[in-house]
């Protein structure tokens, strides 16, 4: 088998098995949602370490308990290389402290199946955190579910319309779509929340195409901008058109140093 080792245990999260084991039951406890929702398409998660994020990701992800997919389909910027394209890990799992979880080779077969900018490879995958760090979290409140692992090298529109498009025909009810983005990053904890709170609303309308002219104009920041709009997109592609910021909040809040903070939000997208 090719596995994608972990690459960020030990630093974003705990490398221990039963340390990990135990900060994710923790921060799943301290964030309790207050509704719930049936019919879920997808969640937005931020991605830093979980002592900073994690609370805010376990919102979303205490929405997943005791429900049923097959596949999870987790789309990630690229932070650490810049490459045209998106980028479908081209391996058998990928591993964790919890354990591997394997690829959904037949959806990803059906994502690139004519497509000249989604494709198999490494790129994107050598030591992204973004998509890493979701993983244990559903390892946590998943059983038996398979993972198509997606690294977006360029948040074009072109590449946002288009993979929004192929996740929206090869997705069913036993699909779950997660979005890895942070927020603003290194303004004060003001001007953070501003920038954050344009997001929120763009996400709470269900206005993606918005969202994504708000990154461009600088209205506002989200790193992982195009998977967020990917989701939506798919979903809308579905008749699905419901979304809601579960938390949001700022390094700082955990620091104490609200001079230079980074900006988390955690949503979903679901079905009525």
């Amino acid at each position: 088998m090719k596995i994608r080792h972990q690459q960020v245990a030990g630093y974003f999260y705990p490398a221990e098995k039963d340390k990990l084991q135990k900060d994710i039951s923790l921060l799943l406890q301290a964030a309790k949602p207050e509704k719930s929702f049936n019919k879920i398409f997808g969640i937005v998660s931020p991605h830093a370490g979980y002592i900073y994020s994690g609370k805010t990701a376990a919102y979303a992800y205490n929405l997943l308990k005791n429900k049923n997919y097959k596949t999870v389909i987790v789309i990630s910027p690229s932070h650490s290389e810049y490459f045209p394209g998106i980028s479908i890990y081209d391996g058998d799992a990928y591993e964790t402290p919890l354990g591997i979880v394997e690829i959904d080779q037949d959806m990803t077969n059906k994502l690139i199946e004519n497509s000249k900018t989604i494709f198999k490879g490494i790129q994107g995958h050598r030591k992204e955190h973004a998509l890493e760090v979701q993983i244990p979290f559903l390892q946590t409140v998943l059983s038996d579910f398979k993972v198509v692992p997606i690294v977006m090298g360029d948040q074009s529109k072109i590449f946002v319309d288009e993979l929004a498009e192929k996740i929206s025909k090869v997705v069913d009810d036993e699909t779950l779509v997660v979005a890895s983005s942070d927020m603003s990053h290194f303004y004060s904890s003001e001007e953070a929340d501003r920038l954050d709170s344009v997001v929120e609303k763009r996400i709470n309308d269900f206005d993606f195409e918005q969202l994504l002219k708000d990154i461009d104009d600088h209205e506002c920041e989200a790193c992982g901008g195009g998977p967020i709009a990917v989701m939506m997109k798919a979903a809308a592609l579905k008749n699905i058109n419901k979304s809601f910021v579960l938390n949001r909040s700022d390094s700082g809040d955990i620091t104490g140093d609200k001079s230079e903070v980074v900006g988390y939000l955690s949503a979903v997208v679901f079905k009525d």
